[in-house]
């Protein structure tokens, strides 16, 4: 049931979704940077922005100058990975990370790109479908709502555990570099130059018109300067105690991981989502005789033909009286039937009429012409054929024996049936 309460107020207003939350915590890494000489980060950040909005440089350039700088210590490009994050959490905001149709002239509406809400009703369909499909959580098949919106979930900010998050441990290790620099001449040096190569660069960027044929020298050595400088800055990071460039290089890792895994999901979902559903729509044919048939008879694939084969035979071995969860649930649900269904019906095994009266009850035991028989030979007749020995044994002790035989037996029919019950509504 829909809450009401506040409902009015919802709809007469904008949500306004943004990644505001995901910038603050980058800012807070950036302000680490307190822009006196003894940090990089700033620097990266106004370079990578300088690059990717400059309206002279050709994409191909734009991509080249990004692809050597990243190439430079990659764990040490924080700046630029950071951007990253925050410029793919608005591909996922605006829709984009769905593509459209870009053969199809219009916005990108027409042309069939995604939406937010689109997104995150794909989502939920999936945490619904998976379980029914496979019997596993969303999470399990790497679709969870993390998996697909993690970074825009604080998922870089919190952990479900004691463990420090990503953001935490690398605004830690900023600290750590910025601490060091203020009294490690050599790390202040490598840090000054990187900063510096970085300006260079940006100023450089600021002076290129769009008439100019002969800045891409220019632009090459300064791109090449900027990240030959990140090979000696590493090496004086490396220096200080305890080396957080392993850290680092596990922090850069963990967030593209998650990038890349939220990039794969969402930008592939209508199609996953249109597979997950159409199995499910399959599935949901196969209460039809016709129907099930049909499909069993058409597919070429042998699970799909022994699924809709056998499916009024699993179907009717399907009973909540036997759903159990561990073995001592078994054993009650077992007690309970045979109580329900009266069972033991014979519980004196010297009362030989009723013992007799059971084995003409029992599946296993062929009665044909045991009215021609005394009491005592149907008992007889009884245990040998369930393989009963009866030598030397008197018509008590085959009595007790047999009603024994035949109380276990309608236990095991019970425990045959929850079997095939937890079998048919076992995933496979």
């Amino acid at each position: 049931m829909t809450v009401k309460k506040g409902l009015t107020s919802l709809v007469n207003s904008d949500p306004n979704f943004s990644n505001q939350a995901l910038e603050n915590a980058i800012n807070d890494i950036k302000a680490v940077d307190k822009d006196d000489g003894f940090q990089f980060i700033k620097s990266q950040f106004d370079l990578d922005t300088a690059i990717h909005d400059n309206t002279v440089l050709t994409q191909t350039q734009k991509n080249d100058a990004l692809e050597t700088l990243n190439n430079a210590q990659p764990h040490l490009q924080i700046g630029r990975y950071l951007k990253d994050i925050v410029r793919h959490t608005n591909t996922i905001l605006d829709g984009s990370i769905i593509p459209g149709d870009p053969t199809i002239e219009g916005t990108p509406e027409e042309q069939g790109a995604g939406d937010f809400l689109e997104i995150l009703q794909s989502v939920q369909s999936l945490q619904t479908l998976i379980p029914s499909l496979y019997g596993v959580p969303a999470k399990d098949k790497a679709r969870s709502v993390n998996d697909h919106l993690g970074t825009l979930n604080n998922m870089f900010t919190e952990t479900e555990d004691s463990s420090a998050p990503v953001f935490t441990r690398l605004k830690t290790v900023m600290q750590l570099i910025d601490t060091n620099a203020r009294v490690n001449s050599n790390l202040a040096t490598a840090t000054a130059a990187v900063r510096f190569s970085n300006t260079q660069l940006i100023d450089f960027l600021t002076t290129i018109a769009a008439d100019s044929t002969d800045f891409q020298t220019s632009l090459d050595n300064r791109v090449n300067t900027a990240a030959g400088n990140m090979a000696n800055l590493n090496t004086r990071i490396s220096e200080i105690a305890g080396d957080p460039t392993t850290d680092l290089i596990a922090i850069r890792e963990e967030i593209n991981v998650q990038v890349q895994l939220e990039k794969s999901n969402l930008s592939g979902i209508r199609t996953y989502l249109r597979s997950q559903s159409e199995y499910q729509s399959y599935v949901g044919l196969a209460d039809d005789d016709d129907l099930r048939k049909l499909m069993a008879r058409v597919s070429q694939n042998s699970n799909w033909q022994t699924y809709f084969n056998e499916y009024v035979s699993n179907q009717s071995h399907l009973n909540s009286i036997y759903t159990a969860t561990t073995d001592s649930d078994k054993s009650a649900i077992i007690d309970q039937v045979l109580r329900t269904s009266g069972l033991p019906d014979v519980l004196d095994p010297l009362d030989l009429d009723a013992v007799a009266g059971k084995a003409k009850r029992d599946d296993r035991i062929d009665t044909k012409g045991f009215d021609n028989l005394t009491v005592d030979d149907q008992i007889i007749s009884s245990c040998r054929q369930l393989s009963l020995d009866v030598s030397g044994k008197d018509i008590y002790e085959l009595s007790q024996r047999l009603l024994n035989n035949m109380n276990q037996h309608d236990r095991d029919k019970v425990q045959q049936a929850l079997d095939l019950n937890e079998s048919s509504n076992t995933l496979s």
